[in-house]
């Protein structure tokens, strides 16, 4: 048997440098559905009440596509950032609820820090009471992160709610808690693929 050592302190290397390392199932429990906080209420603090299964980890992921790509699954609420030799970073997500999730292959277009939020017109249509515009902030609905889906309306965002995180509230956006984006953020380039399984 041929060993590879330098490839086993690699392993080890990235396992250490990104955190936790899990090999916890890749179907997170169902959890019982809170509404959104309103935009401008900055919920922050209940960072701590994200349940452990939707903290960030370092799981086996086996994909077809290469290491720098992010797979999200709708279904199990988690986004996965592929490493090197079959690992993810794995996320907790918040997700489209009923009627605004959707699948498909896209690029990150586009990154910002602190970003402005401008509800699209459809979803003023939806929801009258929004604001036009707010600025970047605490309890802005983006959170600390935002990238940009393709010519989307949609974005992986950080939240002002971390306690939606693992439920289905959002208007088709991807949301993660701002220490999580933050993390993300640093670690994707503008042109980065972006794979949304919706079932």
């Amino acid at each position: 048997m041929t060993r590879h050592p330098n490839r086993t302190r690699l392993v080890l290397l990235l396992v250490l440098l990104l955190g936790a390392f899990s090999v916890a199932p890749a179907r997170a429990q169902p959890v019982e559905e809170t509404p959104d906080a309103d935009p401008g209420v900055d919920h922050t603090g209940l960072v701590a009440t994200v349940p452990d299964q939707y903290r960030r980890h370092v799981v086996f992921y086996r994909s077809e596509y290469p290491p720098g790509t992010i797979i999200v699954s709708t279904q199990e609420r988690f986004l996965y950032l592929l490493l090197p030799n079959n690992l993810a970073v794995r996320y907790g997500i918040g997700v489209g609820r009923n009627g605004f999730q959707w699948g498909g292959l896209h690029k990150i277009t586009r990154k910002a820090e602190w970003p402005d939020w401008t509800p699209p017109p459809e979803m003023i249509a939806r929801q009258p009471y929004l604001p036009r515009f707010m600025a970047g902030g605490p309890g802005n609905p983006l959170g600390a992160r935002a990238l940009y889906i393709g010519t989307t309306v949609y974005r992986i965002h950080g939240t002002n709610a971390p306690e939606t995180i693992g439920q289905a509230v959002s208007s088709g956006c991807f949301r993660l808690v701002n220490d999580d984006i933050a993390d993300l953020y640093e670690r994707v380039p503008v042109g980065t693929r972006v794979v949304v399984y919706h079932r």
